[in-house]
């Protein structure tokens, strides 16, 4: 049966009326300012949203743009984003990327997925975002919530993220792709919980197939 897109959406945003954006979302702000959602999504990569929030502050609050984040040294990077997961990593990815930046785009985050996916640390996900969160860009961003949720409903049957863009990209009307990531994340913490998701409360429940849900609650 086709998604009824405009009940699921709406459905979704009742559901999370109350809720708190994601951190990337949080931390871009109405500004919505490219490079803040680039180094954010690349420190929450494999990281805890409150983790991501703290440590994308404690970084910001030292440099916001790529001229300034290129000044610290890397350790400072490192220092700020810790405990992120593989901070170290992540510390030399944002100092490098801010660098590529420097000096081919002379300080400006790109708005062109091929450049942005040349960026050491960045993937099809984070570029997406940058896309759609920075720039307002039509662009389906797939992390893990929204790969498990778009098979779960049965809107779609893939295997991995990338498989999940490009089977979105194909039914999914484009005025929703910046809209999915950010209710889905949000939908996928709170309610569609990858073990044992609580269907009871779902208002999406009787829209949904449940595939590969063995128990709910």
């Amino acid at each position: 049966m086709k998604p009824d897109w405009k009940k699921i959406f709406s459905r979704l945003s009742l559901q999370l009326s109350k809720s708190e954006l994601p951190s990337v979302s949080q931390i871009a702000g109405k500004k919505r300012d490219p490079f803040r959602v680039l180094i954010s999504t690349m420190i929450s990569l494999r990281t805890k949203d409150e983790v991501t929030l703290a440590a994308s502050h404690r970084l910001f609050s030292l440099a916001d743009t790529p001229t300034g984040m290129l000044a610290l040294k890397e350790s400072a990077i490192s220092e700020a984003i810790y405990p992120a997961g593989f901070y170290k990593t992540k510390a030399k990815h944002i100092r490098d990327a801010s660098k590529i930046l420097v000096e081919r785009y002379k300080g400006q985050v790109p708005a062109e997925i091929e450049d942005l996916l040349v960026l050491p640390g960045v993937g099809r996900k984070t570029a997406n975002l940058v896309l759609n969160l920075g720039y307002g860009i039509p662009a389906i961003c797939v992390d893990t919530h929204v790969h498990r949720i778009s098979n779960r409903f049965g809107w779609i049957e893939t295997k991995n993220p990338e498989e999940t863009e490009q089977a979105l990209m194909e039914i999914l009307p484009k005025k929703y792709w910046i809209d999915i990531n950010e209710l889905l994340v949000s939908f996928g913490q709170e309610v569609c919980t990858p073990q044992s998701p609580f269907c009871s409360r779902c208002l999406l429940s009787g829209l949904c197939e449940k595939k590969g849900v063995p128990r709910s609650r």
